[in-house]
């Protein structure tokens, strides 16, 4: 009986599992309802237990919903990342200090392209450390490889990182189909084959590898850490990285209404989110920084993220830019040095 009623679980959860959780600037779309876990069975599903028995729906069987979910951590976890060499497209007119080329790499059978940067001159022993970009939410059809975050990567190329920064599945020239950052693994699995990527590379030194990320790619890094043990540090900025119930009620998109969750997709929704597995990042640091004027991502997010580290116990420093904006426009020198020391103590 209880296989059963795991299995009613797991198809019910299952449908609510595809949650838009994406940024409001994404024009016509919001967060849907989750599909009634009670009441009569549609035509050709299994009718749900009624709704006095869900309070008896313990969290065993809630992870066994979550953890056959594409998007979860135990899918991700689950799956390998070859990742490939990486390929020369183009070569561009270099940096301060440092070589700038479109590459491509190999993540699930497709074509992935990035840009990549590397410092001149002779690596250190071991090779150069290295950071993998992870860019907020562009819309796929205007993103372009060497558009945006040039002065990020560059601050980080001339103190003498390695960066890589992918263009995701389905943005610009990579191949694949763009199906969004929170509610899909493709993102994630891109940004997992970029670092496997250049742990490939003989330039790069393997044991020195962080992530940093920036809105979207905030949600992607911290999910990539938590999948992958070798990376060592994470820097998040103005990051979409509080616990997916959160998400689905206190970010409406513009004129939209919040949603209200009852107490079995909220404890659903919580072990689905990277936020619930902190523990596993074993000391391992982040490092937050946003603004308070943020108008894309609520600087609460900041706050929940910080909350979930410190009851996880795990290290983490938070900056707060007093009035500052989503790109911390009035603070970007201060950020970025703050970052590049970060990592230069962490890597």
């Amino acid at each position: 009986m209880r296989r059963l009623i795991g299995w009613v679980l797991a198809l019910l959860l299952g449908l609510a599992a595809y949650i838009f959780l994406t940024q409001p600037q994404e024009a016509g779309v919001k967060l849907p309802s989750l599909p009634p876990l009670t009441g009569p069975a549609q035509p050709g599903q299994p009718s749900s237990p009624p709704e006095s028995s869900a309070p008896h729906w313990d969290d065993a069987l809630l992870r066994q919903s979550v953890d056959a979910q594409p998007i979860s951590l135990a899918a991700l976890r689950a799956r390998k990342y070859p990742g490939s060499a990486l390929s020369v497209i183009r070569t561009l007119s270099p940096g301060a200090g440092y070589s700038r080329q479109v590459v491509s790499y190999q993540s699930d059978g497709l074509k992935i392209h990035a840009l990549l940067t590397v410092p001149s001159g002779t690596p250190p022993p071991g090779g150069w450390p290295a950071i993998v970009f992870n860019h907020g939410y562009i819309p796929p059809a205007e993103y372009r490889t060497t558009e945006r975050y040039v002065a990020y990567q560059d601050a980080f190329a001339r103190a003498g990182f390695v960066t890589l920064k992918s263009d995701y599945r389905g943005h610009g020239d990579s191949e694949g189909e763009a199906r969004g950052g929170y509610n899909d693994p493709g993102y994630t699995v891109d940004v997992l084959n970029a670092a496997a990527s250049l742990k490939k590379d003989a330039r790069v030194n393997r044991q020195r590898l962080g992530v940093w990320g920036h809105s979207m790619g905030g949600q992607l890094s911290l999910r990539a850490m938590l999948v992958d043990p070798e990376l060592k540090a994470a820097s998040l900025w103005a990051g979409v990285v509080a616990s997916y119930d959160v998400l689905a009620t206190d970010w409406a998109p513009p004129g939209g209404e919040k949603r209200q969750l009852d107490d079995l997709n909220r404890r659903y929704l919580r072990l689905l989110s990277p936020n619930a597995s902190l523990a596993d990042l074993r000391g391992r640091p982040l490092q937050l920084h946003q603004g308070t004027g943020d108008k894309e991502v609520p600087y609460s997010f900041q706050v929940d993220l910080a909350n979930d580290l410190r009851a996880a116990g795990q290290p983490f420093t938070a900056y707060k830019y007093e009035g500052d904006n989503h790109n911390l426009s009035g603070n970007l020198g201060l950020a970025l040095r703050r970052s590049v020391q970060f990592f230069k103590d962490t890597l």
